[in-house]
């Protein structure tokens, strides 16, 4: 434990010494305004390398998004408002609030136990299960929140086949919308179509987000392999057909397929 110890106090140092007078002058002129895009960069890096199974990769983004917890306590610290310190023994204290079944003498947990925990700490009198999530989530992120905290007093679908409808139901919604060309209704049937998936989602256990992005991924590298085979052969993309490019993108996806079983 020493050796941690002494670790993370050599991180904080350089962080205070990168903030000091001899520092470095981008570090110094940093606010917890100006980092901000860093730390939802450094966030999706570190998914990124959990989607990507590196690990050696992880260990290094954990590491840049450890940095910024670092970076803004020392910015707090200097405004005599928090330091490092503070943000661990909150932590700390929250964790044990949080899990009574395991610091308590409560029996089990619940999600709806967790939620009130929460309303409580935030002094909130009335708890409303819906309405306490963080807005600025991903959207998809944020919908799935939404519905999981609706179910949690037992506002959902009994099965996945009645989920199932509602997305079919939505979709002809959507169909309809379009076919009157109101352009805010075909936005929002869109909406209520995406929010259905979401729940679809949720009923299989699927996590939309990263679900959303894989197959964004699987999108790409198709697409790349596409473009690779057209100019093998001396053509342009540009130059060919809809009809050519579907001929290309199926020999794409074979040509993957055979790759990954080879793999």
């Amino acid at each position: 434990m020493a050796l941690e110890g002494t670790l993370f106090e050599e991180l904080l140092n350089l962080m205070e010494t990168l903030r000091s007078e001899k520092g470095c002058e981008w570090d110094k002129a940093q606010t917890h305004e100006s980092l901000k895009p860093y730390l939802i960069e450094e966030a999706y890096e570190v998914i990124h390398s959990i989607d990507e199974g590196n690990f050696k990769s992880l260990k290094e983004e954990l590491g840049d998004l450890l940095l910024q917890v670092v970076f803004h306590s020392q910015i707090a610290k200097e405004n005599g408002i928090f330091d490092i310190k503070d943000v661990i023994k909150t932590l700390n204290r929250k964790l044990i609030r949080r899990h009574p079944h395991v610091f308590g003498d409560s029996q089990g947990y619940s999600y709806e136990q967790w939620e009130k925990i929460k309303a409580q700490e935030k002094g909130e009198k009335n708890f409303s299960k819906i309405g306490k999530v963080n807005k600025a989530l991903p959207a998809l992120s944020l919908a799935r929140r939404i519905q999981e905290n609706a179910a949690a007093v037992g506002f959902d679908w009994d099965s996945t086949i009645d989920v199932i409808s509602k997305v079919k139901e939505e979709f002809n919604e959507l169909e309809s919308a379009i076919e009157t060309g109101n352009e805010k209704k075909i936005k929002e049937e869109f909406g209520d179509l995406l929010f259905a998936i979401v729940n679809l989602s949720r009923f299989l256990r699927i996590e939309p987000e990263g679900t959303l992005r894989e197959a964004t991924e699987k999108f790409i590298k198709r697409f790349e392999t596409m473009v690779e085979l057209i100019e093998s052969e001396g053509k342009r993309i540009e130059d060919l057909k809809i009809q050519e490019l579907d001929f290309y993108w199926e020999k794409s996806k074979k040509f993957l397929k055979e790759v990954s079983k080879r793999e």
